[in-house]
Order: C-alpha cells, then structure tokens, then sequence
C-alpha cells in the first residue's frame, strides 16, 4: 500500500513539473511570437524590403539548424524519403512567409496577426477535403459555433478601421489574409506528408528547405539582392537577430515542447493570446491604435478560434461514439 501510494504521488509530482515545463514553453513561444510583428514592423519602416528581411532571417535560422540536421545524417538516423516529403510544406512555407512579413510593410501589428487568425478557416476547410475522419469533429456544434465567430469577428478587425481596397492598409489585410492562406497549407502538408517523422526533425529539414527558397528569391527580387543588409545599423542587425531566433530557431523549438507536454489544443488556446498582445504593444511603441469596434469583433474571433481548437480534443471520443452507434 505503501508502495503504492508513493508511486502514485511521484507519478503526480511528474505530471506537475512535466506541465510547468510545458507552461513555460508556451509562454515563451507567446512573448517571442507576440514581439516577432514589432520587430518585423520596425525593421519595414527603417526600408528593409521584406525579401531580404526573409533571406537572412531564415538563413540564419537554418545555420543554427543545420548542426542537427547534420548529427542525423551522420549517426545514420535521417528517416528516408524526409527531403522529399519536405518539398510541400516547405513551398507552403516559403509563401505564407513571404506574405506575412510583406504585410508589416503595409498594415499595423495588430491587424496582421488578427488576420493571420483566417488561417484556421482555411485549415477547416483543407482538412475536410483531406481528412475525412476529421469531419464528425466539424459538424459539431461548437466547431461550427466557432467557425462561425471566427468569421464575424475578422470582419470588423479587417475591415472596421481606415480601410481602402487599394490604399496600403487594404494591401496589407490582403497579404495577411493570404499568409493565414499559405500557412494553413503549411500545417496540412506537413500533417499529410511528414507524418512519419519527429516534428523536430522534420522542422529542421523544412527549415533548410525553406531557407534555400527564401534566399534564391531575396538574390532575384530584394534590393541589391540583400547584400546592403549587413551594412545596416545595430539596431536593424539586432533586431533581425532576435526575430530569427526569437521566431523561427527557438520559437518552434518551444511550441513543440510545450505541445508535448500540454498538448495541441491547451497550446494553440494560449497562443490565441498573440493579437491582444501585439495589438496592446504596438498602440504604445508605434501609436497604432485598433478601434473599438476592431477590439470587440477580435475577441469574438478568438473566442471562436478557441471554441474550433477544443472541439478537436473530442474528436476521439465522438469518433470511437460514432463508430459505436453506426452514424
């Protein structure tokens, strides 16, 4: 009995630190998501076009992980058929990317990151053609509610403020919108071609990837084919440096521990936080203000968003009740 109760209260204190360390990994993917849109709209109004910004930012990303990738290859431990199962999401990659960092060039913060909210209607409706097993989970109640408020809510954050179809700040909704496009298709690639293998490893080979196209389209299309970049100032250099890092390299690195040890839903639901964060941030570091209308219909389309994310922890449930009840 003893014995018992003592494996019970060990197995307990695990739990309890395995959460804390999850807790603290999905805070720190949050801050360092949450400042990523600063410095990424700092670094567009100091003219730093956004096809350089992306080459060295993920080139940089992809030195820091390339030493894993290479420690794969040569203990014999690289899965074959990655590099190829790569080649989707890392296109994905490569646009939802390249739209979401043009877009700071165009619109505040806190209109990007509410917009790039659009990608998990595009992941709903991906994944219905793609995963029919998902699809008892989409006709619930409370997915549908959720999707349902998702999409009212994005209308006034996008369209509630100073909007012009052709102005700066309508290009950049556009691109947002488009980045939540290319990045839903990043997720449901990688969730149908790199399946097999370690997220972590699979990052690293898509980030490689993604990091090659990045840079072949800075040399073709950013300005001086992005050879001004490291004659810029500190300021600009550092802050290239922390988003790299703080974005790409380490921020993946957190969210897939803290998926681990939260799971999915509890860690997408914390990063919803990301918006109001950027949003609050930039009205005081830019004087970019969201208005109140744009602030209502934002907390209405993370509710729904979060209502979508913990309708997916069901899904085994009411799949193994579907089965039973011959729906």
């Amino acid at each position: 009995m003893a014995d018992s109760c003592n494996n019970a209260a060990a197995s307990h204190d695990e739990l309890a630190r395995s959460r804390r360390v999850g807790s603290i990994n999905a805070l720190a993917a949050l801050l360092g998501w949450s400042t990523v849109p600063l410095l990424l709209r700092d670094l567009a109004g100091r003219g730093v076009d956004f096809w350089s910004n992306n080459g060295w930012r993920y080139g940089a990303s992809a030195v820091l992980w390339l030493p894993y990738v290479l420690w794969h290859a040569w203990r014999g431990r690289m899965p074959k058929g990655i590099w190829k199962a790569a080649i989707v999401p890392s296109i994905a990659n490569i646009a939802g990317q390249a739209c979401f960092t043009a877009a700071f060039g165009m619109a505040t913060p806190g209109i990007v990151t509410f917009g790039l909210r659009s990608q998990l209607i595009f992941v709903a409706l991906g994944a219905w053609f793609l995963f029919p097993a998902e699809r008892a989970v989409m006709r619930t109640v409370r997915y549908l509610v959720g999707f349902a408020l998702l999409i009212t809510g994005l209308m006034p954050v996008l369209f509630g403020g100073e909007f012009s179809l052709g102005g700066a700040n309508g290009s950049g909704v556009l691109m947002a919108v488009c980045s939540g496009l290319g990045y839903a298709c990043y997720g449901l690639s990688v969730r149908r071609f790199m399946a097999p293998y370690h997220p972590v490893l699979a990052f690293a080979v898509i980030c490689q990837l993604t990091a090659i196209g990045l840079i072949v389209l800075m040399l073709a299309f950013g300005r001086d084919g992005g050879a001004y970049v490291p004659s810029l100032g500190s300021r600009e250099l550092v802050f290239l440096g922390i988003s790299a890092v703080a974005g790409i390299a380490a921020g993946h690195v957190f969210y897939y521990v803290a998926i681990a040890r939260l799971g999915v839903a509890v860690t997408s639901g914390v990063l919803q936080l990301q918006p109001f964060l950027v949003s609050a941030a930039s009205a005081i570091v830019f004087d970019e203000r969201l208005t109140g209308l744009q602030w209502m219909g934002g907390f209405v389309a993370v509710g729904g968003a979060v209502l979508m994310l913990t309708a997916e922890r069901r899904a085994p449930q009411q799949a193994q009740a579907s089965t039973e009840t011959g729906d």
